[in-house]
C-alpha cells in the first residue's frame, strides 16, 4: 500500500527465494520518525516478552522508549463499541495516565482507539502494538492516530516494515499486548471479540485480567461479563483500576476562581464528558450563555471540546 500515514513506507526486502528478510537495524521513515529494530538480546528489547513461549525475534519501534518505563496497563475491547464503552474507556484512561500509567492497546477501532486518543489528549503515555508492519496503519482510518502515537507515545510491531494485515496477525499481536502489561482490562467484548483472545493469553502468562461490567442485554458486553463470571477482577470505578495496579490516585487540581456562568459550566463537567446540547438543562443557562461560557473556559485552557460536541475538563 502507499504512504497512508505521512510516514514513508519501508517495504520489507526479499532474498532470492522471495521470502521477506529484516531491514537494517534502523531506518529513517521521514524527517520526524525513525524505525528502530530491537533484537531479542538487545538492551531495548522488553524483558517481559521473554515470558512468551515464542517471543518475537525482533521488535520494530517508532517513538519514545520511555513509554515502557512507566507502570503499564492494557486496555482492550471490541471494535463495535457502544457509547457506554467509549465513555468508560475515556474515564479509566484519563485517571490512569494522570497517575503516570502507560496505556497499551492495539490501535483498532472502538475501545482501543478511545484509549489511545484519551492518553494523548491528557499528555500521557500510550503504546500501540500493531498486527501489521510498523509503518502500516490499520485500519487505514487510523492514519492520523498512528502518527500521533508515533509522535507522543510508542508504536511497536514484530512485523517487518511494509507488511500488510494477514490471517493470524492479530492474535499474534495480542500476545505481545498481554505480555507487556501486568494487568489487562477488558472494557467491552462480545463473544467473538479479539479482546477475549488477549485476555486468554494474559491468563496463560500469569497476568491479571480484569473487566468492566456491562448491560446483560448488550452483545458488546457478553464476553466481558463472561470473564467476570469466570473470575476476572471487577473494575467498577477508576479507583479499582488504580488499586489493582498499585498506584496512587492523581492529585486533585485546585478549583479555579471563575465568573458565575463559567463556574456553572465547570461544575456541570464534574462527572466527565457532557454533550454541549445538554449543558443548558444542567446549568440553567440559556444556549447563548452556555456557548459564551464554554468559549471562555476553552480560551482559559480549562476544558476541551471534541469534534462530536462533547466537553470535558482538561
Amino acid at each position: 500500500m502507499g504512504n497512508t500515514s505521512g510516514i514513508a513506507t519501508a517495504r520489507p526486502m526479499e532474498d532470492a527465494s522471495g521470502i521477506p528478510t529484516a531491514p537494517p537495524e534502523s531506518r529513517h521513515v521521514d524527517s520526524h520518525f525513525q524505525i528502530q529494530c530491537w533484537r531479542r538480546r538487545s538492551s531495548e528489547y522488553p524483558a517481559e516478552l521473554l515470558d512468551l513461549s515464542q517471543p518475537p525475534a525482533e521488535l520494530y519501534a517508532i517513538g519514545r522508549m520511555s513509554a515502557l518505563s512507566k507502570p503499564r496497563v492494557a486496555i482492550v475491547g471490541t471494535r463495535n463499541s457502544t457509547a457506554y464503552g467509549e465513555r468508560t474507556t475515556r474515564s479509566l484512561t484519563r485517571v490512569l495516565v494522570r497517575a503516570g500509567v502507560s496505556v497499551i492497546s492495539g490501535m483498532a477501532r472502538g475501545i482501543d482507539g478511545a484509549a489511545h486518543r484519551t492518553a494523548i489528549e491528557e499528555g500521557g503515555n500510550t503504546v500501540a502494538v500493531l498486527g501489521t508492519g510498523i509503518d502500516v496503519p490499520y485500519p487505514v482510518g487510523h492514519r492520523q492516530l498512528h502518527r500521533a502515537i508515533a509522535t507522543h507515545g510508542l508504536v511497536l510491531s514484530e512485523n517487518a516494515p511494509g507488511m500488510t494485515a494477514h490471517q493470524g496477525a492479530f492474535p499474534k499481536r495480542n500476545r505481545i499486548i498481554a505480555a507487556l502489561a501486568p494487568v489487562t482490562i477488558v472494557v467491552e467484548a462480545g463473544f467473538k471479540s479479539g479482546a477475549l483472545n488477549t485476555a486468554t493469553q494474559a491468563l496463560d502468562l500469569g497476568r491479571v485480567v480484569a473487566a468492566v461490567p456491562g448491560p446483560i442485554d448488550s452483545d458488546q458486553s457478553r464476553g466481558s461479563n463472561q470473564l467476570l463470571r469466570d473470575g476476572a477482577v471487577v473494575i467498577a470505578s477508576a479507583e479499582d483500576a488504580l488499586a489493582l495496579l498499585g498506584v496512587s490516585a492523581p492529585k486533585e487540581r485546585p478549583v479555579p476562581v471563575l465568573p458565575d456562568n463559567e463556574r456553572r459550566i465547570w461544575e456541570a463537567l464534574d462527572a466527565g464528558f457532557v454533550e454541549i446540547d445538554s449543558l443548558a438543562a444542567k446549568t440553567g443557562l440559556s444556549t447563548p450563555e452556555c456557548l459564551a461560557a464554554v468559549t471562555s473556559l476553552e480560551i482559559m485552557g480549562l476544558i476541551d471540546c471534541s469534534p462530536t460536541g462533547e466537553i470535558r475538563r482538561r
